[in-house]
């Protein structure tokens, strides 16, 4: 893969002064795009979504939590 500067070549660019600077009043240039922006690694492809391990943990705290409501409300209605 070769280099390619983004930025505009200050000699074939209008509106700069010499060394590169911006007169008051100019806009100065705009930036092209990067071509080596982007993964450079298009093989890797990371894990989407919750793991099983995490996912079985808070699904029993939550079931553990509902238990012990449901068994707290019994207790107050019997």
């Amino acid at each position: 893969m070769s280099y390619v500067n983004p930025d505009p070549d200050p000699e074939r660019t209008t509106g700069l002064e010499p060394g590169g600077g911006v007169p008051p009043g100019e806009t100065p240039p705009a930036e092209s795009s990067m071509p080596e922006a982007g993964p450079r690694d298009i093989t890797y492809n990371p894990g989407k979504g919750w793991a099983k391990g995490p996912l079985t943990v808070i699904l029993a705290l939550v079931v553990l939590v509902a238990a012990f409501f449901l068994v707290y409300a019994l207790v107050l209605i019997f």
